[in-house]
């Protein structure tokens, strides 16, 4: 009987033997080059990440945007004087409108009080475009049913036009009015400090409307 000899585990080699059949050979050339492939499509996307956290840690960083400006900021306000006419006031209106003018707040909510071009002691503008008061002039004559308005202990009469409304007080000694540009809004609401140092500076008095008595 021949013996047999078995090749040892260790020396066993999945390479095909050089007499194994062309196909044979070209099936596992085929096999090597789909691993090979799949390891390349594998590692691609990993170095390409890693070329691009590179670039971005090596980056220099972007400048912070410009802030926006504040919803809250306050409006940019001309300083120049505001052209205002000064006629002459008999000296009863002078002296109230001298106290007035001398007690008025420097504000007016967010407007600043602006110079005038003449008449200081009676004329006074906050802002841009300026809310103006005039101290001095003649009372509006209203008819029966105009409308009054009451703010702060100071009757105005309102008088719309097309480009701002004009309060004048109709309760004072010496009338007081003030220009509201349109894009402010309701006029009333400009004129509570106003009314403050009205009250305390200018007497009433002339023939107060049935409206504002009471």
């Amino acid at each position: 009987m021949d013996k047999i000899t078995e090749t040892p585990a260790d020396d066993r080699t999945d390479e095909l033997p050089e007499e194994a059949p062309p196909d044979a050979r070209r099936g596992q050339e085929g096999t090597n080059r789909r691993a090979a492939l799949i390891a390349t499509l594998v590692a691609l996307p990993i170095t390409l990440l890693v070329g691009v956290l590179a670039f971005v840690q090596l980056a220099p960083d972007s400048p912070a945007p410009a802030p926006s400006p504040s919803a809250t900021a306050a409006r940019p306000q001309s300083t120049a004087p505001v052209e205002m006419a000064a006629p002459a006031l008999a000296t009863r209106p002078a002296v109230l409108c001298r106290a007035l003018l001398s007690q008025l707040p420097p504000t007016v909510r967010d407007l600043h009080q602006r110079p005038v071009t003449a008449g200081p002691e009676q004329n006074a503008a906050y802002g841009d475009p300026a809310v103006t008061l005039a101290c001095g002039g003649a009372e509006p004559s209203l008819p029966p049913t105009s409308d009054v308005y009451s703010v702060n202990k100071v009757c105005w009469y309102a008088d719309e036009q097309p480009d701002a409304t004009v309060l004048t007080t109709v309760d004072r000694e010496t009338a007081v009015t003030v220009r509201v540009p349109r894009e402010y809004g309701a006029a009333l609401q400009w004129v509570p400090p106003i009314s403050d140092t009205i009250v305390a500076a200018v007497p009433s008095g002339g023939d107060i409307p049935a409206g504002c008595r009471g």
